[in-house]
């Protein structure tokens, strides 16, 4: 199943795809798997009317979990790799974050509070671009490199 989620990841326009582990949008805890590739946007969002709560474990790969105030000012960044460290993270209610993808097939292990609706399911960020937008490209450039850049060589 793993292999099968990077490979539809890589396919896709957006660079990354859910895996639903649960059996309907209506379930109280959600379960999924994350397929993420690199440059995969993902607007910086919080998840607070109704609060949920949300945690991701690494499985494979790496992300930079990102946490902003308000403003959009960072708080606090973590690279987080299976055997590392850091491998996850639990995200209160109402929280600015954003992962940003440093490695290919990277793969975590999603949970989250339910029931699933789409209008309420995330806040996004009005001092971040719209997902698909050529801003959206030039803002996940600047905050890779406000938070460190792009990993690279051997042992990242």
């Amino acid at each position: 199943m793993l292999a099968t989620t990077s490979a539809l990841a890589r396919q896709s326009p957006r660079g990354r795809i859910i895996q639903r582990l649960h059996k309907h949008d209506d379930a109280p805890l959600h379960r999924m798997v994350n397929a993420m590739q690199p440059g995969s946007y993902a607007r910086p969002h919080r998840h607070s009317n109704p609060p949920k709560a949300e945690a991701f474990i690494v499985l494979s790969g790496a992300v930079r979990f990102v946490a902003f105030d308000d403003r959009g000012d960072i708080l606090e960044c973590l690279d987080l790799r299976p055997g590392g460290a850091t491998f996850g993270v639990d995200i209160e209610p109402g929280v600015w974050h954003t992962l940003i993808v440093l490695e290919p097939d990277t793969i975590l292990f999603e949970v989250k509070n339910g029931p699933y609706a789409p209008g309420s399911d995330k806040d996004f960020a009005e001092w971040s671009p719209a997902e698909g937008t050529p801003e959206s490209a030039r803002f996940l450039d600047e905050l890779i490199k406000q938070t460190g850049g792009m990993p690279s060589g051997p042992g990242r």
